[in-house]
C-alpha cells in the first residue's frame, strides 16, 4: 500500500545531472558552485548578498555571532517553531524569550512582541511558520522604535511572498535564513542560506562560516605569500559543499512550479474538509502569498471520539505518517529548567493540542489527497 509522509523531496533528471557533473568535476567543496547558488538566491530574492551554509541552524547561529549577541542580551522569538530558533540564542550565551502566537495564523503576535521587550532585548526572530510570512513591516516598525535587530527565520518560506516581494529580500530585516532540508519547499539535502543587504554583516558571515579565517589582503596583518591566511575571530566549519549547491541551483529553478502545486494541494484539503466543524485551517493573510511548507489541520478533539495520540497511531497504521509542528519550545524539559512553564503561552499550547501536519509535497496527486482526506474523516469519528 502506498505510504504518505508529511513532506518529501522531488528530484528530476536535471537535479541528478547537475550533481553528477559536479561529482565528475574538479571541486566537490569550496568551488564555484557555491558562489553560483548564492548568486541565484540573490537574483531570486533580490537581496544584495547571500551566504550558503551547512543548514539553517548554522545560519541562525552565525546571524547571532555576526550581530555580536552575547551573555546578558535577550532575543524574542515564537514558541511555535523548531528548537533552533531559540537554541541559536543560547549558543552565544544570551537569553531566549518568547512572544505568544496569533491563534488565527500560528505566527508570532506583534502585540505580544512589544510586551516582551526590555532594556536587554537586542533581536527579534520572527518565524515564517508553515511558509506564511509574519507581518514584517509591523515588526520592523517595532524594531526601529526600540533600536533592535530583526533576523527572519525563513526556514519554511523559500518561494513565499510578502507585500508582493520575495521573503528573503530583507527589506524589513537585517538577515533572513532559509532551510533546504528534504522536507522543505526545495532541497540541497542538508543546507541553508543567509541573505542580507548589509555589506558589513555579509563580510562577517563569510569569515565566521569558515573558521574565522581570511585571505583578504586588506584585512591581513602581514602577508607571507599566496598561501597565507589568518584567523581573526572564532568561527566554525559551516560551509555548504559544491555537490549540495549544484542541487540547489536546479531546485531553485523549479520553486515556482513547486509553489503552484503546494497551493493547489492545500486548496483541495480546505475544500474537502469544508463544512465539517471538526476540522479547520490556519488563515492566510492578504499581504502574503505563501509557498506552503506545511499544511497544519486543526482538529477539535472535543467533537471526535478519538484522542490525538490514538488518531496519529491509527493514521500510521493506514500508511499516513504525519508530524506535529511543533511542540511549543517552552514546554521542552531543557527550557523548563530555564524557568519557562506550562501556561506561559496559552495560544501556542492550544494550537499544539489541535494541530497535525497533513502531507504536502510536489509529488502528491489529487487522488492521493482525496484518499488521505477520506481516511482522516473515517478515523476521526
Amino acid at each position: 500500500m502506498k505510504k504518505f509522509n508529511y513532506g518529501k523531496q522531488y528530484l528530476d533528471f536535471t537535479d541528478l545531472l547537475a550533481v553528477l557533473k559536479t561529482l565528475r568535476g574538479d571541486f566537490l567543496t569550496q568551488g564555484p558552485k557555491v558562489a553560483e547558488f548564492e548568486k541565484a538566491i540573490c537574483n531570486y530574492t533580490k537581496a544584495k548578498y547571500a551566504v550558503a551554509v551547512a543548514n539553517a541552524t548554522a545560519g541562525l547561529h552565525l546571524a547571532m555571532l555576526a550581530l555580536e549577541i552575547k551573555a546578558g542580551d535577550e532575543v524574542i522569538t515564537s514558541p511555535i517553531t523548531f528548537l533552533a530558533s531559540a537554541n541559536c540564542v543560547l549558543y552565544v550565551g544570551a537569553s531566549p524569550k518568547f512572544a505568544d502566537i496569533d491563534s488565527s495564523t500560528a505566527l508570532i503576535d506583534c502585540n505580544e512582541i512589544e510586551k516582551k521587550i526590555t532594556p536587554k532585548t537586542k533581536v527579534i526572530i520572527p518565524v515564517h511558520f508553515a511558509g506564511q510570512s509574519c507581518d514584517m513591516k509591523k515588526i520592523k516598525e517595532i524594531a526601529n522604535k526600540y533600536n533592535l535587530f530583526v533576523v527572519e527565520d525563513s526556514a519554511h518560506a523559500i518561494g513565499s511572498d510578502y507585500l508582493e516581494k520575495k521573503v528573503g529580500c530583507c527589506e524589513f530585516s537585517d538577515m533572513s535564513i532559509f532551510s533546504f532540508h528534504p522536507v522543505k519547499n526545495m532541497t540541497t539535502g542538508e543546507g541553508g542560506v543567509i541573505t542580507t543587504n548589509d555589506e558589513n554583516l555579509y563580510k562577517k558571515l563569510l569569515t565566521l562560516r569558515s573558521h574565522g579565517m581570511t585571505k583578504d589582503p586588506d584585512i591581513l596583518t602581514q602577508n607571507d605569500g599566496p598561501w597565507y591566511y589568518e584567523m581573526h575571530q572564532l568561527g566554525y566549519n559551516y560551509r555548504l559543499t559544491d555537490i549540495q549547491a549544484s542541487l540547489g541551483v536546479t531546485q531553485l529553478n523549479k520553486i515556482e512550479k513547486f509553489k503552484k502545486r503546494r497551493r493547489e494541494i492545500i486548496d483541495l484539503y480546505k475544500k474537502s474538509f469544508a463544512n465539517d466543524d471538526r476540522f479547520s485551517f490556519l488563515e492566510e493573510k492578504n499581504y502574503t502569498n505563501s509557498c506552503f511548507h506545511l499544511c497544519p489541520i486543526l482538529i477539535d478533539f472535543n467533537k471526535v471520539k478519538i484522542t490525538k495520540k490514538e488518531l496519529f497511531i491509527k493514521l500510521q497504521e493506514n500508511n499516513i505518517n504525519l508530524q506535529v509542528h511543533y511542540i511549543p519550545v517552552h514546554l521542552q524539559p531543557f527550557y523548563q529548567k530555564l524557568g519557562f512553564k506550562e501556561g506561559d503561552f496559552p495560544n501556542a499550547e492550544q494550537y499544539y493540542n489541535k494541530a497535525l501536519s497533513l502531507p504536502v509535497y510536489y509529488g502528491l496527486s489529487d487522488s492521493d489527497v482525496n484518499k488521505i482526506v477520506d481516511i482522516i474523516k473515517m478515523l476521526a469519528i
